[in-house]
């Protein structure tokens, strides 16, 4: 099964669907909001120190876990570790996390195509009413706009990695650079918007603390798809003469880039239509922000450049975000289809049929979680809080088994595959890694401080989601 496997087709088509996977809803929205609102540049700086000298490593962790075996994070588990039970327990856990990540992201995508939908018909006006959203996530017309994007989704990973992933990848990537920077090139010509800017890059060093250096190395660990399996499984779709460290730090390069672009953006246009904005009432919710700031925001354009203006600027703006939000899905969900197609012994096609058929039933039952459905809107309580199913997927897979299985990879590499295995699978199509002070860097973090931070930030998850109290912070 191995020598047939699937490759990517060029370093290019790697890096740009890596960073595909990498540049989701969170860099466009959430990135911005949460660097404005604890510190500016300071959080800028923190995040990228810890893309540098955290995640970076946990990435090439994981890179080489998938390019050694060929295969699927379960089954890369259980090959490497002699189908030890405890590693093949860990090798579950990065195929349902990745799964049950992609039922809520498709959740939010099916939103962003519904409203790129509605503005593309004239209905500007009505998405900026603060009461259309939370109506809007209980119509019935989530359902076509669901099949909509898991049209989109079918179509892409049906062509498989080097026709379908690389492909797409090729083409939405540059497009949402380009729609990206053109976007922050208007934004920046409008009235007040470098009062924007100055409160996103100027460094405010009196909010740092514990709790904001925590939401940095968060931030920057989620932001680059860690711990997921997707930069196991795209790993194993890499031939041996391929530089990982050197894609790895080019996939990080183009993630942090995009996100701090995304800044330009966001910020600078709340600024120019609002000059009296106050960033402590920024919400930290993406969501929020995507759906009930930013309409208004963008329809208040209309008194300079017109109703149809605004509607095209806004347009531009949910398909970018469209474009990030797919880019992410189908890295996400290709995880559980590639493991499905190995462990089964069966062609793509039938695995994405199967897999697909679970993923819309269970994203379903999710997106009933917003007063649909009783049972699913009020699911379970903790922390003295009351959650929804949909709650309760993002706390659980997205809040905290991630950094788990960050944990996880890294005993692994060091403790089970062990350090010389990990250094010679970089080293292979890496001359000028082997040897350098970046390995011995790798090396030295992957096996001692990492993982302590991992387990800090997974323990600390824990006591501030299910009890209520951080333990950090």
């Amino acid at each position: 099964m191995a020598a047939d496997r699937e490759q990517f087709g060029s370093r290019l088509g790697f890096i740009l669907a890596a960073a595909g996977s990498a540049v989701g809803i969170g860099n466009m929205v959430g990135f911005p909001v949460a660097a404005t609102k604890n510190g500016g540049g300071a959080f800028l700086l923190i995040y990228a120190v810890f893309v540098v000298l955290i995640c970076l490593p946990v990435m090439l962790a994981e890179m080489s876990v998938g390019r050694r075996s060929r295969m699927d994070p379960l089954n890369a588990y259980v090959k490497l570790s002699g189908n030890q039970l405890h590693w093949r327990m860990a090798g579950w856990l990065s195929i349902i996390t990745p799964f049950m990540i992609a039922v809520f992201y498709l959740v939010i995508t099916v939103w962003i195509f519904g409203f790129l939908f509605q503005i593309s018909i004239g209905n500007l006006d009505k998405l900026a009413d603060p009461n259309t959203f939370p109506e809007f996530i209980k119509s019935s017309h989530l359902f076509i706009y669901m099949v909509g994007v898991l049209a989109v989704v079918y179509l892409i990973l049906q062509g498989g990695v080097k026709q379908g992933i690389e492909k797409a990848a090729k083409v939405m990537m540059p497009a949402l650079f380009i729609m990206l920077v053109g976007l922050v090139i208007f934004v920046l010509t409008l009235d007040n918007a470098f009062a924007g800017v100055e409160y996103y890059l100027v460094p405010d060093f009196t909010k740092i603390n514990a709790s904001v250096v925590s939401a940095a190395l968060s931030q920057a660990f989620f932001s680059l798809s860690l711990g997921m399996g997707i930069m196991i499984t795209y790993g194993s779709y890499l031939d041996s003469k391929s530089d990982v460290p050197g894609s790895a730090k080019f996939v990080a390069l183009a993630d942090t880039m995009v996100a701090f672009i995304a800044g330009l953006l966001i910020l600078p246009a709340v600024f120019s239509f609002n000059p009296n904005t106050n960033t402590a009432e920024l919400s930290d919710s993406s969501v929020s922000m995507i759906f009930t700031f930013l309409p208004k925001i963008f329809l208040a354009l209309q008194a300079s450049i017109g109703y149809v203006g605004a509607s095209v600027v806004a347009g531009l703006f949910f398909l970018l975000v469209f474009f990030a939000a797919i880019t992410s899905l189908v890295s996400i969900f290709e995880v559980p289809v590639a493991s499905f197609m190995e462990s089964k012994k069966v062609g793509r096609k039938k695995a994405l049929g199967v897999m697909g058929l679970l993923l819309v039933v269970t994203s379903a039952v999710a997106s009933m979680s917003f007063g649909i459905w009783e049972p699913v809107t009020n699911f379970v309580s903790y922390a003295e809080l009351n959650k929804s199913l949909f709650d309760v997927i993002i706390d659980v897979f997205y809040d905290t088994i991630l950094p788990l299985n960050g944990l996880l990879i890294c005993l692994f590499v060091i403790y089970r595959w062990k350090k010389e295995s990990f250094n010679a699978e970089l080293d292979q199509g890496a001359p000028s890694y082997q040897g350098s002070l970046f390995e011995k860097y790798v090396d030295f973090s992957v096996g001692t401080f990492i993982p302590i931070i991992l387990f800090l930030v997974f323990i600390n998850t824990v006591a501030l989601k299910y009890f209520g109290n951080a333990l950090i912070g």
